[in-house]
């Protein structure tokens, strides 16, 4: 006997017909509550009605049916022969007033056309009225209603599906019109950024000229044709000279920059002597050690001293690395070495014995415009562009750059870079 209890809805026309359902649904042991209506338009009515969760009077198999007051049907037992419409019309009706309901349609034609015309149109089964038996009516409402739970379930689910797909399509048009903006944004970004660099570029070289007049005038001066000069006016002169020379460094730096981020600086590799490019290019430098009383010296350990690199951007490391060594050390020495990793692989270093560099710090050091001081009462002047033009020209030649640093102590810029530029 099964335990659960079914709201069934019988529409059939004949009382006796009736009566047989229900004496087979007490013999079956069925728990049900049952509800008659004799054609078409009473079905309809109470469809309605418990639709809109109104009484209903009924005709109970059960004592537990008060259970189901206002509840909607969980099936119908419809007859195929109606007063008013027929089983297939009713069918229908019941469909258009959005009432997904399983129906198990009773004929007494046995007619095969006839039943498979009622599965077409959505019943759930068919069964003939001349074979209804407790059991098989019992079997036919249970399978009828699970399948049709079974049915919700997965409707349910689709549903959700359907939810789940449409918030993930407005999800994506979400997305995909927020790339659009930050697409749109880069585009700005980037234009924004290349008229930095053209401004960057066109100001450096226009404030060059000027930079190069100055200076020029002041060593005319400093040369004292005709009437010499006093010691305070050579004095003032050689500030003059000195000071546009930084101004002049600092704007070759900034011309150097936006050649890099405008992509405008191209490497020309060439054989030459390192060992020599190195050696020239420290003598130069030496002067700025001298004013400070600190050691310059080289070591050059190279088997083979010509490489096929670009000299310019060497130099201009060296410089750039050794200028900064002096300039952050007070006391003691600065050495440049440079040695084979192997065959094809240089490595130059550079170590100073200064103020040295925090390891929080280490990373920011090659950033553009960052410096470790950044007060407007700094000891050290510049632009902060030396590293990272040192790092872009490093990287450029297909090379690495690394430091070792000790606060108090000193730093170690070690360059490593192929012997030979690969295109």
């Amino acid at each position: 006997m099964s335990e659960e209890q079914f709201s069934i809805l019988l529409v059939d026309d004949d009382k006796v017909d009736r009566l047989a359902v229900r004496r087979a649904l007490s013999k079956a042991g069925l728990m049900a509550n049952l509800t008659e209506a004799k054609n078409g338009a009473d079905a309809m009515s109470e469809l309605k009605v418990r639709q809109n969760f109104g009484g209903v009077d009924q005709v109970n198999c059960s004592d537990s049916a008060s259970n189901y007051l206002g509840h909607i049907f969980d099936l119908v037992l419809l007859d195929y022969r109606l007063p008013d419409i027929d089983g297939l019309h009713l069918l229908s009706q019941i469909k258009a007033f959005n009432l997904y309901l399983p129906v198990i349609v009773l004929t007494g034609q046995g007619d095969e056309e006839i039943a498979v015309e009622i599965m077409k149109a959505g019943a759930a089964d068919y069964l003939s009225k001349a074979k209804i038996e407790p059991k098989g009516l019992a079997k036919a409402i249970n399978s009828a209603v699970r399948i049709h739970k079974a049915e919700l379930a997965v409707e349910l689910i689709n549903k959700r599906l359907r939810i789940s797909n449409e918030l993930l399509i407005f999800k994506n048009q979400e997305l995909e019109r927020q790339q659009e903006q930050i697409k749109l944004q880069n585009v700005q970004l980037q234009e924004s950024y290349k008229l930095k660099s053209e401004f960057l570029a066109t100001m450096s070289h226009e404030l060059r000229t000027p930079m190069n007049a100055i200076m020029g005038f002041s060593q005319l001066l400093l040369r004292q044709y005709g009437d010499p000069l006093s010691e305070q006016q050579q004095n003032l002169i050689q500030r003059i000279f000195s000071n546009s020379k930084n101004l002049l460094d600092m704007i070759n730096e900034m011309l150097d920059f936006s050649k890099i981020e405008a992509g405008r600086l191209e490497i020309r590799p060439q054989r030459f002597n390192l060992g020599n490019l190195i050696n020239l290019t420290i003598e130069e430098l030496r002067s700025l050690a001298v004013q400070k009383q600190l050691d310059l010296t080289a070591e050059v350990k190279l088997k083979d001293s010509y490489i096929v690199q670009d000299a310019n951007f060497i130099k201009r490391i060296i410089v750039n690395l050794v200028s900064n060594a002096i300039k952050f050390t007070d006391i003691g020495t600065v050495k440049i070495k440079v040695w084979e990793i192997d065959p094809d692989k240089i490595a130059i270093a550079i170590t100073d014995t200064g103020i040295g560099i925090a390891p929080v710090d280490r990373d920011k050091i090659f950033q553009a415009f960052r410096q470790l001081d950044q007060g407007f009462t700094r000891q050290h002047s510049g632009t902060g562009l030396g590293l990272a033009i040192t790092k872009s020209l490093v990287t450029m030649m297909g090379g690495k750059i690394n430091l070792e640093s000790q606060l108090d102590e000193g730093s170690t810029f070690t360059i490593e870079i192929p012997r030979k530029y690969d295109a």
